[in-house]
């Protein structure tokens, strides 16, 4: 009998090789969710035809029911309306579907630790100025290293080793723990440590650790061109002189050749529907149905930390605060991600709900100021669909 990961890692192979994507087995849906979550999709379809992106893939799960819509277009020049088994570019959702995830198990199987510096792992993380020797794996997760957030990694260098080798040895901006930031270069610096402790790239490690073991079939880096049918287009960027359709988006991680643990990661709404329910059960302490069971410790990776004072922060993911994308609705409890593509995934486990959005809004441009509400507007439409007693939290204004 074929053991169950090496099946789904020979039929991702078989499929690379046959010119296509992998074959997507559909989740069941449920037709009264359907129903409930009717008013949720016509304010979806308003949204997409105000122009607040060019097409948008809404899922869902409450309690083990799962709904799933989809609304627009492809893009500018493909008509066709995005569906379940579409695959976007994740963006920023790529620190918790893939980096956050890996880093777990890391730290369950005794590779990696969380209050260890990162010198132990990286001895040229030493390099650049500021106490880096003080910077822990955790610091990180939290944003609050000192690290930049941001670094025009593409015009310093040709080569993803020297992309990553300029990320890792920044400057610290400010001491470690004094101040969130989010940080992209902090992702690398933890990408870069798991390819250490692995002896791999990042996409290797999650196709092996994750997507094969959960049935993953469209989550990836670095798409074959075959996939470019079910991938819709993002933005023309002139640093590469073209449309992007099926690259990745961020251009540090264009350098990075597409891998990295900031961004670069592509998937479908079913497959995060699949992700966010095996991750719901770690959440809840509840044994996963997957090969392999959520990290003992996720419920406690999501909470917020509170540190730095004033951080929304959890470990990698992000909680609710304000009028973030979670809307006013979400409990307090939920934990979260966007992505700058237009991506975002939201779980509240008080109400065992998943909410995933995903869109290509920077298509044709990133200049898209009619996407901003979407997200908020989106959450709390289905929390009150499907919780009409929810009241907003006591952070939002």
């Amino acid at each position: 009998m074929t053991h169950p990961v090496r099946g789904l890692v020979l039929l991702l192979a078989s499929a690379a090789c046959a010119g296509g994507p992998p074959p997507s087995t559909p989740l069941p849906r449920s037709a009264a969710l359907a129903d409930r979550l009717a008013p949720v999709t016509a304010v979806l379809d308003s949204a997409i035809a105000a122009g607040a992106a060019p097409g948008a893939v809404l899922a869902v799960s409450v309690r083990g029911e799962r709904f799933t819509y989809g609304t627009g277009r492809m893009g500018m020049e493909d008509p066709r309306v995005p569906d379940a088994t579409t695959v976007y570019d994740m963006a920023s959702l790529t620190k918790v579907i893939a980096l956050t995830t890996l880093a777990m198990q890391a730290v369950e199987r005794g590779q990696l630790e969380l209050d260890a510096p990162v010198v132990r792992y990286l001895p040229e993380f030493a390099r650049g100025e500021g106490p880096k020797d003080q910077v822990t794996v955790r610091d990180l997760l939290l944003h609050d290293s000192g690290l930049p957030a941001h670094r025009r990694l593409w015009e310093e260098t040709i080569v993803r080793e020297g992309g990553i080798l300029r990320a890792i040895t920044s400057d610290l901006e400010r001491a470690p723990g004094e101040r969130m930031v989010y940080s992209d270069m902090g992702a690398i610096t933890l990408a870069t440590i798991l390819e250490r402790l692995h002896g791999t790239t990042i996409d290797k490690i999650f196709a092996r650790d994750v997507a094969a073991p959960l049935g993953l079939t469209r989550s990836r880096f670095t798409p074959p061109g075959s996939w470019r049918r079910v991938i819709p287009p993002t933005e023309f960027d002139p640093w590469r002189g073209r449309m992007l359709h099926g690259e990745v988006h961020d251009e540090n991680t264009g350098r990075l050749d597409g891998l990295s643990g900031h961004a670069g990661l592509f998937a479908s709404a079913d497959d995060l529907l699949r992700f966010g329910e095996w991750a719901l059960a770690g959440a809840l302490a509840r044994p996963g149905a997957a090969a392999i069971a959520p990290p003992a410790s996720f419920a406690t990776w999501t909470l917020r930390q509170d540190r730095p004072v004033g951080s929304s922060r959890a470990l990698g993911w992000d909680t609710p605060s304000g009028r973030s994308s979670a809307g006013t609705l979400m409990s307090a409890r939920s934990y979260g991600h966007t992505g700058y593509t237009g991506t975002s995934i939201w779980t509240d486990p008080t109400r065992e709900l998943i909410v995933i959005l995903l869109t290509n809004r920077v298509h044709p441009t990133r200049v898209t100021p009619q996407f901003t509400p979407l997200r908020p507007l989106i959450a709390d439409a289905v929390v009150k669909a499907l919780f009409p007693d929810a009241t907003p939290r006591p952070d939002t204004p």
